[in-house]
């Protein structure tokens, strides 16, 4: 019998039971996991936030298994067919899949071939040539023939005692459990293009004629697969190795068929017979199922890793540096519709708003710059946030002549990702900020305020629109959903937030709040003014003790008269503080920033019941520096002059980017012509790297070079080892450096071209 959830929940996580205890506890009594992680460290023993979201993952599916062994045991025993041995394989079951195995011969189905012939009364004869062999199945079957039953003749009753063989072989969970680690081990997936398709499924062709191990596929490829299904191009299937060769052997799953049951050939009259059986046993039952089975594995290994890297993209994207409270001029590049401009004060406000049109077809390069002057003046712009889409660089020129004629006001000018930006112009949420601002200007509010602050700009934006992930519609639109609105309340909470400018849709991704608790915490605060302490939020409608509890350490209040309101030191454990000042006799203001006489005390000293050696510690750190930012120092990416379009690239060039995505297989990085480039993982670094967020995060600034561009196709193929030599040109053997290594050698050899790479990334990307 397995041990109980806690205790195999804790093997799994390499943690003591007691935490898992903990952990679950709290859990279930409606704590959060930003809060868990955060201020009950003693109860969970340190437990960090990807411990447990693993665990609350875990945590649900070993629950959904004991409910469903509980309905298993029930469905079983009321048939009258629960053995204490089949009991005991059902406690046993570790996974979904093996318990289901063991439930398959009880579970009710459809009126199959088999159940009309053991309703013939043929399960004798199948009985009969199983356990002897040296019985004439001819013979055997004649005593079986009956019309009245449906048997008319002999070839009707083997025909029904095979049916009835079939399907019990197929349904012997200790067969189906080694089949299908053989399947697993050794299966290969094969894929062959539609006849007629080739034209219309051109995207497809790597995989026209494709042949790859099943557990090697990665999660790219897997889903390139699926997709070439769904669109019916591609043909799939799953074959063992024996079957691909020339000619093709028989499957060794028919034979472990056949040894299952003790079938073998011995020139016994039944044998021939049997053997059939076993052989159509596999090929049109278990062969099937399986195939449908692990094809399913795949694809939710591959949609798991898909969403984990979208859901490491978006952490990465969401806690990018904030340029800060500063005056910001956000540009929304159009060519023919204009360059749509709006001004955002330092909190974020709206000041101002505009339409340029300084490209085709009206070609007022003068007159735009007349107006973005003017209003640069007048609110005092500090930064200009530009747009990535169409005209992106050319409106960067603009904002460069902007520059020059307001040298004192040192301007700066950053292009930002647009990515989501139109989805949240057209959103209910931008309407109701801006009922009477029109849609294509709301776009340029929000690339101003997404440079200030791309975390509480892109939380109202439904993170699958941001553009950070691979074949994302591909995956399961609900597991993708939960797993990245868990990073955008990790990365919310890791932060904090100002309760007294912070929108509603940031508060509501605060630990323990909800959509109504944020509208009525910005409610009360446009009718009562700013918030003059966190205990002023016990005010606020609806938000009860146990709320206040779950979410009063991630908001910040600036300006309180407690300085503690500012930091993350919960207000449960502000008597700790008091303590602590009590006791070197300093008020708090003055040993906030003291780091000399901070790391002298001993936290064990003002540890009690309640408050243990880790929240202690966190409390020292954090009056070190109260409400720190866990995100870097903001920097940009300076494009190089010149390089606008990918026409003015060439090979070797050396620019800088900005890495805009990162897949299994390599990254995406913004180099200012329109297209990203895309460096394959072999080219990230002078190593062999087996993941690349090892390298690169979304956000990051990098030097690549330039190995090959394809101005028909939109590709570019950029590699970040500045040693590597432009495709086609003399490498004198040091373009892989480290190359003498296993595994870097290893990793050259699979790297594709740098065309073949550049389409990998251009058709996962769109």
């Amino acid at each position: 019998m397995l041990p109980p959830i806690p205790e195999r929940l804790a093997a799994e996580l390499n943690v003591r039971p007691q935490q898992v205890a903990a952990a679950v506890e709290l859990l279930d009594e409606g704590a959060t996991v930003p809060f868990i992680s955060r201020y009950r460290k003693e109860a969970t023993g340190g437990l960090d936030d990807t411990q447990m979201r693993l665990l609350e993952e875990r945590l649900g599916y070993l629950r959904e298994l004991e409910e469903r062994r509980v309905a298993v045991i029930n469905s079983i025993e009321e048939q009258g067919k629960l053995t204490p041995e089949l009991h005991a394989e059902i406690l046993d079951a570790d996974t979904k899949q093996r318990l289901e195995d063991l439930y398959l011969p009880y579970k009710q189905k459809r009126r199959t071939k088999a159940q009309i012939a053991r309703e013939a009364g043929l399960e004798p004869l199948a009985d009969a040539l199983l356990d002897d062999p040296q019985l004439s199945p001819d013979a055997e079957a004649a005593k079986y023939i009956d019309a009245d039953k449906g048997v008319p003749d002999v070839k009707a009753a083997l025909d029904g005692a095979r049916q009835i063989l079939m399907e019990r072989f197929a349904e012997d969970a200790q067969l189906l459990g080694e089949l299908r680690e053989r399947l697993s081990d050794e299966g290969i997936v094969v894929s062959a293009v539609v006849a007629g398709k080739e034209e219309a499924g051109a995207k497809f062709r790597d995989y026209f004629d494709y042949s790859e191990a099943i557990r090697e596929i990665p999660s790219h490829r897997a889903l390139a697969l699926f997709r070439g299904r769904n669109e019916d191009v591609l043909r799939l299937a799953l074959k063992m190795p024996e079957e691909l060769q020339e000619p093709p052997l028989a499957s060794p799953c028919e034979r472990r068929v056949a040894m299952r049951f003790g079938i073998r050939d011995e020139q016994r009259p039944a044998d021939r017979w049997l053997l059939e059986t076993a052989r159509w046993a596999w090929m049109v039952k278990i062969s099937l199922h399986l195939e449908l089975e692990l094809m399913n594995a795949l694809r939710e290994r591959a949609e798991e890793e898909a969403i984990r890297v979208f859901a490491r993209n978006l952490h990465d994207l969401l806690l990018a540096a904030p340029a800060g409270p500063r005056a910001t001029m956000g540009l929304d590049p159009g060519i023919r519709t204009g360059v749509k401009v709006a001004v955002v004060d330092a909190t974020g406000k709206l000041l101002d708003t505009a339409t340029v049109y300084p490209h085709e077809p009206r070609r007022d390069w003068d007159g735009a710059l007349h107006t973005l002057t003017q209003l640069a003046k007048k609110h005092r712009v500090d930064l200009i946030s530009i747009g990535n889409g169409t005209a992106s660089r050319e409106t960067d020129k603009l904002a460069g002549d902007l520059i020059k004629l307001l040298p004192e006001q040192k301007i700066s000018k950053i292009v930002v990702s647009e990515a989501g930006a139109s989805v949240y112009s057209a959103s209910e949420l931008a309407a109701k900020e801006f009922p009477d601002l029109d849609v294509s200007l709301r776009g340029a509010v929000s690339i101003a305020r997404r440079l200030q602050d791309p975390l509480a700009e892109l939380v109202k934006i439904d993170p699958k629109s941001i553009g950070v992930g691979q074949y994302q519609h591909d995956v399961s639109q609900t597991h993708l959903a939960r797993a990245l609105d868990a990073v955008v309340e990790d990365c919310v909470n890791a932060v904090g937030v100002d309760v007294n400018t912070a929108s509603a849709p940031l508060l509501t991704r605060i630990s323990g709040l909800n959509t109504g608790l944020a509208a009525g915490i910005v409610a009360y605060r446009d009718a009562n003014g700013p918030f003059p302490s966190r205990a002023a939020l016990m005010k606020v409608p609806r938000l009860g003790e146990k709320t206040f509890e779950q979410a009063a350490g991630f908001l910040r209040i600036n300006g309180s008269e407690n300085p503690l309101d500012a930091s993350s030191v919960h207000p449960e454990a502000y008597p700790v503080v008091e303590r602590i000042l009590a006791d070197i006799r300093k008020g708090v203001r003055d040993v906030i920033g003291d780091i000399a006489l901070l790391k002298k005390l001993d936290a064990r000293k003002y540890t009690d019941e309640k408050f243990g050696l880790p929240t202690v510690q966190d409390i020292l750190k954090e009056l070190e520096k109260p409400g720190r930012d866990p995100r870097p120092e903001f920097k940009s990416a300076t494009f190089r002059d010149g390089v606008e379009d990918i026409k003015d690239l060439q090979p070797g060039m050396l620019l800088e980017g900005v890495v805009t995505n990162v897949a299994n297989f390599g990254a995406f990085v913004d180099i200012g012509v329109h297209q990203d480039g895309l460096v394959h993982v072999s080219a990230l670094a002078n190593r062999y790297v087996k993941d690349p967020h090892d390298v690169v995060k979304a956000g990051d600034v990098v030097k690549v070079k330039v190995l090959e561009i394809d101005v028909k196709r939109q590709r570019i193929a950029l590699t970040m080892r500045l040693a590597d030599a432009p495709k086609g040109a003399a490498s004198g053997g040091e373009t892989m450096k480290g190359g003498s290594k296993p595994a870097a050698r290893a990793q050259q050899r699979e790297a594709e071209p740098a065309g073949a790479m550049a389409a990998a990334f251009a058709r996962l990307k769109r």
